[in-house]
C-alpha cells in the first residue's frame, strides 16, 4: 500500500468535501500541519468542522482557513491569540464548542480506540455540562462526552519511515496522537522520511497502522510569541 506522496495536494486528493469533521494536531503553532493546512485553503474546501486545540493566529495555520471562510465550527479548548476567530465567535459567524483540553484530548483519544463516550467530573456545574446526560458514582457527578470520529486527521511529526511510523520531537508532540488516531483517514506530514527498519521500535510514538498517508517537506515552523532581549552593548 502506497503511504508516501509527493506533496500535501496529491494526499489530500480524494479525500475532501464540504462539511466534512477535520482533526488537526498541534498546541498553538507547534507541531502544526501547516502545509496540510495550506493544501486546505488552496482546495476550497467549505463549510468545516475542526477539532483542534486552537484555531492557530491570524494568516498562519488554521488561521488562514478562517480568514478564508473555510470553517464553520471549532471545537477547541483555546482561542486567545486569534483575533479574527474571536471577531467572527462574536459577531456569530463562527460557531464554536468549548472543550477543556483534557476532555479535547481524551474525545479523541477515545474515538481512536472505537469508545463512543466516557464520563468525566471536568465541567460538571459549569457551562460545559449544559445538555449532557449525568450519572452519579460514589456521590460524584460524571458528565458524558462522546468520542471524536473524524472523517479526517491531519498531523505534523518530526520523522517517519515510509510504512507511517511516526516520531514527534519534545512538545511537538501534543494533540498530534490523538488527533492521527481519531481520524478515519490520517494523513501526516513530516520533516524526515527515513528507511525502513531504522526506527527503534522503541522510539515510535505512533504506529503507521494509523498512517494512511505521508508527505515530507520543509516547515516554517513560526514561533508564537517571540520574546528577546536586547544584545549587550561590545
Amino acid at each position: 500500500m502506497k503511504k508516501v506522496y509527493g506533496s500535501a495536494a496529491e494526499a489530500l486528493d480524494g479525500l475532501l468535501h464540504d462539511g466534512m469533521l477535520i482533526a488537526a494536531g498541534g498546541f498553538g503553532l507547534c507541531g502544526i500541519p501547516e502545509l496540510l493546512i495550506d493544501a486546505l485553503v488552496e482546495s476550497g474546501v467549505k463549510n468545516l468542522t475542526v477539532a483542534s486545540n486552537n484555531a492557530g493566529v491570524d494568516g498562519f495555520g488554521l488561521g488562514k482557513l478562517l480568514a478564508t471562510r473555510q470553517i464553520r465550527k471549532m471545537m477547541s479548548s483555546y482561542v486567545g491569540e486569534n483575533a479574527e476567530f474571536m471577531r467572527q465567535y462574536l459577531s456569530g459567524e463562527l460557531e464554536l464548542e468549548f472543550n477543556p483540553q483534557g476532555t479535547l484530548a481524551e474525545r479523541m483519544r477515545a474515538g481512536g480506540a472505537g469508545i463512543p463516550g466516557f464520563y468525566t467530573q471536568t465541567g460538571v456545574g459549569t457551562q460545559i455540562a449544559e445538555g449532557k446526560e449525568v450519572k452519579v458514582w460514589d456521590g460524584k457527578e460524571y458528565i458524558l462526552e462522546e468520542g471524536i470520529f473524524a472523517d479526517l486527521s491531519i498531523v505534523k511529526a518530526w520523522k517517519a519511515d515510509d510504512t507511517g511510523n511516526l516520531i514527534f520531537r519534545k512538545t511537538a508532540r501534543n494533540f498530534n496522537p490523538p488527533a492521527a488516531m481519531c481520524g478515519r483517514v490520517c494523513v501526516a506530514e513530516v520533516e524526515e522520511i527515513v528507511p525502513r527498519g531504522s526506527i527503534d521500535p522503541d522510539h515510535i510514538h505512533l504506529p503507521g497502522i494509523y498512517v494512511h498517508r505521508l508527505i515530507q517537506g520543509q516547515h516554517e515552523k513560526r514561533i508564537e510569541q517571540r520574546t528577546v532581549r536586547k544584545r549587550e552593548e561590545a
